[in-house]
């Protein structure tokens, strides 16, 4: 048995088109999943679609805004008119911001718990619901961050936002596994990408080290296993609520 084959099944991956996301598309893809790469990029969206078709995999790009009910609820008709089905939800959209705290506008403190955790609210109540009402079970994957508790200095609002997608995750696990549709998280550790590299600063890549006892940060293709795995009816029947940490030890130092 392969514990691991996703052929036949439908992967829908919201913020697909980002560093990780992206990275993540092309596991799913890999491993025999239909992807449908979901993004407000349709150029970035189009290059995950090209890498995972250059590898034989099947992948088509569809235009949102996550935050939009309505854009994700036509993605979702839209999905189905491709392939007549869903079978896993990846929620990757994410912003950030290195405000202090006393400087946050409530402009800034919107955009990025919009982005980061409304939108997997949004996605989770829309597909969410046709797996719960499709009756076939499912996977719900959301991306998390150490940064979800205890929280990390100088990202008051993406801590926060992080923070409430564990709390959502664990909450959806408990409501859908009656209809066998399992909600998980991932917390990545420090994975550069577009949104955090204007943050880390020398001092906060030394500090970052010093408190990661793998020494160094994660690549994006280090995030696959843990996306497959959890899509993978056959490899995690029995996981739902689970947040699995990939951060090379992040969480588990003190001092």
């Amino acid at each position: 048995m392969n514990l691991f084959d996703l052929s036949g099944k439908t992967a829908v991956v919201i913020g697909g088109n980002s560093t990780l996301g992206g990275a993540m598309c092309v596991a799913l893809g890999g491993h025999g999943a239909q992807v449908a790469v979901v993004g407000r990029n349709s150029e970035k969206s189009e290059n995950v679609v090209k890498q995972i078709e250059e590898a034989g995999g099947v992948a088509r790009s569809f235009s949102a805004d996550a935050t939009s009910k309505q854009d994700v609820s036509r993605v979702l008709e839209d999905v189905l008119a491709w392939t007549g089905r869903v079978d896993v939800l990846m929620n990757c959209p994410g912003t950030n911001s290195a405000t202090p705290f006393f400087e946050i506008t409530m402009e800034e403190w919107d955009r990025i718990i919009d982005v980061n955790l409304k939108s997997v609210v949004i996605a989770c109540q829309v597909f969410g619901k046709h797996m719960v009402e499709k009756g076939e079970g499912g996977s719900i994957i959301n991306i998390s961050s150490v940064s979800s508790g205890p929280p990390l200095s100088r990202v008051f609002t993406y801590s926060a936002s992080k923070a409430g997608v564990n709390s959502v995750t664990q909450y959806l696990a408990r409501e859908f596994a009656p209809s066998r549709v399992r909600v998980n998280a991932i917390i990545p550790g420090f994975f550069p990408a577009e949104q955090n590299r204007k943050i880390l600063s020398e001092e906060r890549i030394e500090s970052i080290m010093k408190h990661t006892p793998m020494n160094r940060f994660g690549e994006a293709e280090e995030l696959q296993g843990a996306a497959v795995f959890l899509a993978s009816e056959k490899a995690s029947s029995f996981v739902t609520g689970a947040l699995i940490r990939v951060d090379g030890g992040f969480g588990a130092m003190t001092i």
